[in-house]
This record gives structure tokens, sequence and C-alpha cells, in this order.
């Protein structure tokens, strides 16, 4: 018996919680809810989308879903616009209805909001508002970009609830850049760029000797991804048909100030056809000569030479033709002022200022158009 009584001693004793041994309370936080899984959508168009072609309108309504697999759907016949297929340049008309098939759209890994900024105004009426975009802004967040232009734009003007880019520029271009402020705008711009009756010229200072005071390039461009996964552009016979004029401004001995005037919008366009000619931008760390680049720099070159100077298109409201210009920044200004060499022929110094604000010739007919 005492035996048994000394065994259940230490258990009696074990079962009796002191105040140091008694465990905290954890509180148990819930596990977040899984996305709910994409449905199918029926959206109605309204008159701000009608005469827009539904892909357009595809890539509006589907931020955030590639370009690439809003195309396979319309192909597929998933999307529906009545009932029936559509094909990529179909038009809206109000009043019709457009099935949208379950699609996921990737969220983003920074859900921060964008903070407001504002951007040097060209012109602003109620159509439209036109800024002059600074090198290394992107016009839109994505490929690790969480917000760009658009977005801070959208922070700062709240009030503008349909405002879009009309057209993109390349994250260290300066210069030109359209936003519609209405839907109807967005859709009667786009119009014209795909028709090709705007005019867009260009600034660029590029490497060595550029012997002709006009040169039209005509070299069809290719997309590709590069080995290290960088998407870049070259050119190849199964490329898009594409085609710069060049003309000759101001030259050094090793450098020539170029504009450029684009008859199609490719991506990189004007970097890669003057690379192809052997007179790559200075500062162009993606199509640029890289020891050129590296002395450059160090004579003060913070950025690439390629400024947007001037536009001109029909205002989607008036069908008045306005021409929009962005002068050089100051940046660039005072780096040429660098190149104390003495100028060829071609043009005086004023050429550097006066090459944004000569008057433009008659827009010429183009072909579709995209970012550079």
């Amino acid at each position: 018996m005492r035996k048994t009584a000394a065994r259940a001693r230490p258990l009696q004793e074990a079962s009796v919680p002191t105040a140091t041994a008694r465990p905290r309370a954890t509180a148990l936080v819930p596990a977040p809810a899984p996305p709910p899984a994409p449905a199918v959508r029926f959206l109605s168009i309204d008159e701000g989308s009608a005469g827009q072609r539904i892909d357009n309108f595809l890539l509006r309504e589907l931020k955030g879903v590639p370009k690439s697999h809003i195309y396979r759907i319309l192909r597929s016949g998933e999307v529906r616009v009545d009932g029936g297929r559509a094909k990529p340049e179909h038009k809206l008309a109000a009043g019709q209805t457009v099935r949208l098939p379950p699609v996921r759209v990737a969220a983003r890994d920074d859900t921060s909001p964008a903070l407001p900024r504002d951007f040097p105004v060209l012109f602003e009426d109620a159509q439209l508002l036109i800024v002059d975009k600074p090198a290394g802004v992107a016009v839109h967040g994505g490929s690790g970009i969480s917000h760009g232009l658009i977005e801070q734009v959208r922070a700062a003007r709240p009030e503008l609830r349909d405002l879009e880019l009309v057209h993109r520029l390349d994250r260290e271009t300066s210069g030109v850049l359209l936003l519609a402020k209405k839907r109807s705008a967005l859709r009667r711009l786009h119009d014209e760029l795909r028709d090709g009756a705007t005019d867009k010229h260009y600034l660029a200072l590029v490497s060595g000797k550029w012997r002709d005071d006009k040169r039209a390039v005509k070299a069809p461009l290719l997309k590709y991804v590069a080995g290290d996964g960088e998407r870049r552009v070259r050119v190849a016979t199964e490329g898009q048909p594409s085609e710069t004029v060049f003309r000759l401004l101001r030259r050094w001995p090793q450098a020539c100030l170029l504009d450029c005037e684009l008859l199609t919008g490719r991506t990189h366009q004007i970097r890669v056809h003057l690379l192809h000619t052997g007179h790559p931008i200075a500062g162009d760390d993606k199509y640029g000569d890289y020891d050129w680049n590296h002395e450059l720099a160090r004579m003060g070159l913070k950025r690439m030479f390629l400024h947007a100077a001037r536009m001109s298109f029909t205002h989607p409201a008036t069908g008045e033709t306005m021409t929009v210009e962005a002068p050089l920044p100051a940046a660039l200004v005072d780096f040429v002022g660098r190149l104390d060499l003495p100028a060829g022929p071609a043009r005086t110094d004023a050429a550097l200022q006066a090459a944004a604000s000569e008057p433009a010739a008659a827009p010429r007919r183009r072909s579709p158009t995209g970012d550079r």
C-alpha cells in the first residue's frame, strides 16, 4: 500500500497546475481567405465605350492580363458580343452585351496606393491632358514597377475618373505624352494613331558621323526574349514593317543631333533603327555603345538622349489640327554645351531649342503606332 501511495503522489501533484506553469493564451489568426475563383462576366456597352475596338476595350477592362492572353481569348471565341464571336477590330455599339470568360488577373506584390504627383502641363482642356514626361518615369506600372505616371496623375486628379494614356513613351524617353480625359477622346485618338494620321518628331544624339542631311530607314522589327529573359527588339525580315525618317540638325566630330520622324510606331523603333545604321543613341543602356556611354557619363550625361519634341494630331472634339511641343530638357541642353568642339555647318547653336519648335509639315499617312 505504501508503495502504491508513493507512486500516486507525483501524479496528483502534476495534475494541479501552478501559476508559473500555466500556458500563455495564444490568439488564433485566421488564415486569409483564398481569392474568389474568376467567373463569367457580362458587361453592357455605354455611350462612352461605343465605337471602341473590342481589343482596346478588353485591355482597359482586364488590366493586369497579358495582351497575348487577351488576343487568345478573342481568337478562341471565349469573348462574345451579343452572343456571337468578335474579331479584335470589331467596334462596339451602345447597348451591346460583352461576355467575358473567367480570367484571373495577376495581383501585384505592392498594393500600396500611388503617391499623387504633378507633371508639367503642355496643354489641357475638357478632352485632353498633355504633359511633359521626365526621363526615368515609367508611363504605367508593371514589370517590377508598382506605379507609373498614369497612376500618379490619377492620384493627384481623382476627379478624372476616365483618364487613360493615349500612347506610350519608354521610361528613359522624355517629352510630349497625351492623356485622354474621356473615352470618346481616347477612341478618336486611337483611331488617328492606327490610321497613321499623327505626326511625331523626336530629338536624338547619336554616335559617329551622320553623313546624310535626310535619310529614310525601312527595316522590319521583331520582338524577342533574350537569353537573360529581357525583352528586346531587332531587325529581322520576319518582323513588322517599320520606317523612320532622320534629318541632320547638328554635327560634331564624334556625335550628331538628329530629328527623328516616326512613320510607324513599333516598340523601340528609333533606338533599334539607329543601332541598325551604326549610330546608337547616346546613353542607351539597352542598344547603345557601352564604352561610349561610359565616356559620356563621365562628361555628365546621366540619361538616354532621346526626347519626344513635337506631336501633331487632330483634336478629338474640335477637329482642328494641333501641334504640341516640349522643349529640350535643361540637362540635355547643358550636356550639348559641353561638346565644345567646333560644330559643323548643318545648323547653328540655336537648333538645340529651335528644332523642337520648327513648324510641322502636314501629317503624312502612317502605319499603326505603338510605343517607342
